[in-house]
């Protein structure tokens, strides 16, 4: 799991310029000139935590239009900039596995096509259906060892950038994953994923296209195994250490190292789609990922935006509801609740796809049963990138007891002894 644009490192050493924003925000407001920008802030984007994936600054700019659109009119715009990590190891990490290609991809190539699929067959007036990201200003890509010149003006245009519309300025806040998600954000998450979901799987079924070979980038099954399973080997000598210091957990301890052997194997079966299900997933859908916003007027249910796509995959949609139930809601709530979230997504991705003319229980063959059945499998995957993400909760007693919830609660119900897996 990677943390969010909130909890991330942050590098103040890459000079934002001012030449580089006006082209920014020329691209932005589709002009070719006459932007003036008269005050700009940079930022680290965060305070605490700690990111492999990419490094954050946080820019308040204020500019105004000398003709045209408003001229003299002062105009501010809140934006992230996510750069690259500073750290040699982070950044190989980061562009050998295509981590910076696939959120930027996601931004130019995913999130315009399932727009314009929504466009053309969800009929006006039927009711809109919200993609939760954040809106996209710019991007670059610069493969390993580029040295093109893509933008005179930018500070190092061999760098890949995304900039991206700052959520906080919206009202949007990050959650508190000591505490983990209040039922109300849970199902504002359930709600903006589904949608992402339903137009990826409408997109497929209308327009008999096979999402992988459409999205190349996509994070594909072997080297998303392979990435994993290293982050698994890492974390379980963590867990089996930490455990070994619990009373009375004997039985979890004895059954994670029959499973040890096996994870690679079941992590790559279970990232496989089972069709005709499969779809787009985000495939780090977890609190730190996610920010939200009380609205007045709905009741109790928080709107939620999905940052961090740096490994969207082509997978079954269980998976991502597995590791945010697992992961980021207090224990009592997941065992109390799981069920009627379950009844929330299964009913939002029927009624969606319903819109596009799909039924996914007369076309698809897929029920709420089958959907129960899948997410069980889901519940282990995520669990074993819970588990290479470890280090996260160990010293957290709040996300240690969550953990030791899961584990206890697992066992009880036969996941931990592979109970109904290939």
């Amino acid at each position: 799991m990677s943390d969010t644009e909130e909890d991330s490192t942050c590098s103040d050493s890459w000079p934002i310029t001012e030449d580089w924003l006006i082209e920014v925000l020329k691209k932005h407001h589709e002009v070719r000139s006459g932007i003036k920008i008269t005050d700009f802030k940079v930022k680290q984007g965060c305070q605490d935590g700690v990111n492999n994936l990419s490094d954050i600054l946080s820019v308040s700019v204020v500019y105004e239009f000398e003709k045209d659109i408003e001229p003299g009119v002062s105009q501010s715009l809140d934006i992230v900039i996510k750069l690259l990590p500073q750290d040699p190891f982070s950044r190989y990490f980061v562009t050998e596995a295509q981590f910076d290609l696939r959120e930027i991809k996601f931004y130019t190539s995913i999130l315009p096509d399932l727009l314009a699929f929504q466009e053309q067959y969800i009929p006006k007036g039927v009711g809109s259906m919200v993609i939760s990201v954040p809106t996209c200003f710019y991007t670059q890509y610069a493969p390993i060892g580029s040295n093109t010149t893509t933008s005179p003006s930018s500070p190092d245009s061999t760098e890949s950038i995304l900039v991206l519309e700052d959520m906080r300025s919206l009202g949007y806040k990050g959650a508190n994953f000591t505490t983990g998600l209040t039922l109300g954000q849970t199902e504002g998450a359930i709600r903006a994923i589904v949608t992402i979901h339903a137009l990826s799987l409408g997109l497929k079924i209308k327009k008999k296209v096979d999402l992988n070979e459409k999205y190349p980038f996509l994070f594909q099954t072997t080297r998303a195994t392979e990435s994993y399973q290293q982050l698994v080997e890492q974390g379980m000598p963590q867990l089996t250490k930490f455990l070994e210091h619990k009373p009375g957990f004997e039985n979890e301890l004895k059954a994670l190292s029959k499973i040890r052997p096996k994870t690679k194997f079941l992590i790559e079966t279970l990232l496989q789609p089972i069709e005709p299900m499969g779809l787009i997933t985000h495939t780090d859908f977890w609190c730190n990922n996610l920010l939200f916003r009380s609205e007045p007027d709905e009741e109790r249910t928080d709107s939620c935006t999905i940052l961090d796509w740096q490994m969207v995959t082509y997978s079954r949609p269980t998976n991502d509801l597995a590791l945010l139930l697992i992961s980021s809601i207090p224990s009592n709530t997941r065992r109390q609740h799981t069920s009627r979230l379950l009844d929330l997504y299964y009913g939002a991705l029927k009624s969606y796809c319903l819109k596009m003319d799909v039924d996914i229980e007369a076309d698809l063959g897929y029920s709420r049963n089958k959907m129960e059945c899948e997410y069980r499998q889901s519940l282990l995957l995520a669990l074993l990138l819970c588990i290479g993400s470890v280090d996260i909760a160990i010293g957290n007693a709040a996300a240690e007891q969550r953990l030791l919830d899961v584990l206890r609660d697992f066992y009880e119900e036969g996941i931990l002894s592979l109970e109904g897996y290939v």
